[in-house]
């Protein structure tokens, strides 16, 4: 009894500590959305195989090291899982109270692209070059910016208990928002950057239950955009010679139509089960252009076939499915807003991409989620998966 009752005296506050902390991790791992982890991990190791069977013969731009960029992937990828850890210790509520500081960093990144700073990398501008071959495309991390701050907007009122919706002056508050940093990448001209956030600003007023007036007032406002940006020569000649082979596929199949053409040659000849990895004649031959990034899902049509591709589908869905059921189970708007805007962009971009290959949607410069070679969209898109686990985490527990 003795032992019993130094034990639960003096030894009792040291060791209940110790396994409250055991039973926070256990907590934390309990409460992790595995599918969407299992699944953006599998599809960046996918995507470094790919990487690695487009680049590796590629001596123009590897640098003459066979496996330059698939250390470079899997490094990215390594350094986009440690941002997710990271957004998930701060929290999106804590994100939230960040937004003007992370809103205002965003905008002077994009901002800096225009300036001398500002590199062309294939046809865009929108690119930060610094020393060591180290690149930045600050406009990926605007996508973030631009869901967390419209949240922030919309959703206060609502999570305060004051509206039952977001009114109008405050839509249009958060529309300003979004507006400033999609007129800077448009001047740049990043025409593919833009439809993402216009797609994700249109997803996020769905879920924040504004006045469908807002909703058909920008699909209005877009059309018109649209029409002002062509007549108004704000695109480049190449960005309209893309929309140009889009309309007519067999519109100079040699020159701006090459990069699709050839493409859809390569996804058509693998078939079911595809030719192998590393056996691609497209692939090893070298025919299609910025295989590793923009059209990297055709390494996976040709090499992989039907299974290979399908599966990269079916692992984007997956990350979809369970991004949905995360914004359906919160209990706060905010969380349902950045949950719904995220769903929005990795929904359409991985369409716009996978269908720019295949000929059905105009080449935009998009990459593949979690699959294409780039730092900055690998690390923006780890961040929204950290995102997407900090509004499940921190739920509540009956939720």
């Amino acid at each position: 009894m003795t032992g019993a009752n130094n034990f639960s005296v003096s030894g009792y506050g040291p060791e209940r500590a110790r396994w409250t902390r055991v039973f926070a991790r256990d907590s934390l791992a309990r409460r992790l959305d595995w599918p969407i982890l299992l699944s953006a991990a599998a599809l960046s190791l996918i995507g470094s195989a790919l990487v690695y069977s487009a680049t590796r013969g590629r001596t123009e731009i590897n640098q003459g090291d066979p496996y330059y960029f698939l250390v470079r992937h899997l490094m990215n990828a390594g350094i986009g899982f440690a941002l997710m850890i990271g957004t998930i210790w701060l929290g999106h509520r804590t994100l939230r109270n960040a937004v003007p500081i992370l809103y205002g960093i965003s905008l002077l990144g994009v901002l800096l692209v225009l300036t001398p700073l500002g590199a062309t990398i294939n046809g865009n501008r929108n690119w930060i070059v610094f020393g060591g071959g180290f690149s930045l495309q600050p406009s990926e991390f605007t996508k973030v910016t631009i869901i967390l701050g419209m949240a922030m907007l919309l959703a206060a009122r609502v999570d305060a208990g004051d509206k039952e919706y977001p009114d109008h002056r405050t839509v249009a508050q958060a529309l300003g928002l979004a507006a400033v940093p999609i007129a800077i990448v448009l001047l740049m001209p990043d025409l593919g950057s833009v439809m993402v956030m216009v797609i994700t600003v249109l997803g996020v007023l769905l879920a924040s239950g504004a006045s469908n007036r807002w909703i058909f007032g920008l699909l209005g406002a877009g059309a018109v955009g649209a029409v002002a940006v062509w007549q108004l020569h704000v695109l480049d000649e190449y960005q309209i010679n893309r929309f140009a082979a889009f309309a007519n596929p067999s519109l100079d199949p040699s020159g701006v139509g090459y990069n699709t053409s050839q493409a859809r040659i390569a996804i058509g000849s693998g078939g079911l089960t595809g030719a192998g990895l590393f056996h691609g004649s497209q692939t090893t031959g070298q025919f299609v252009p910025e295989q590793q990034t923009d059209f990297v899902f055709s390494v996976a049509g040709e090499e992989l076939g039907f299974v290979g591709a399908g599966l990269i589908i079916v692992l984007l869905g997956v990350v979809l499915w369970r991004a949905c059921r995360i914004a359906r189970e919160t209990t706060e708007l905010y969380g349902t807003i950045v949950a719904a805007g995220i769903i929005a962009w990795f929904a359409f971009q991985a369409f716009e991409n996978i269908g720019m290959t295949l000929g059905i949607m105009p080449v935009a410069g998009l990459p593949l989620p979690f699959v294409s070679y780039g730092g900055s969209s690998m690390f923006a898109v780890w961040i929204a998966v950290g995102l997407l686990q900090s509004i499940r985490v921190q739920r509540p527990m009956s939720a």
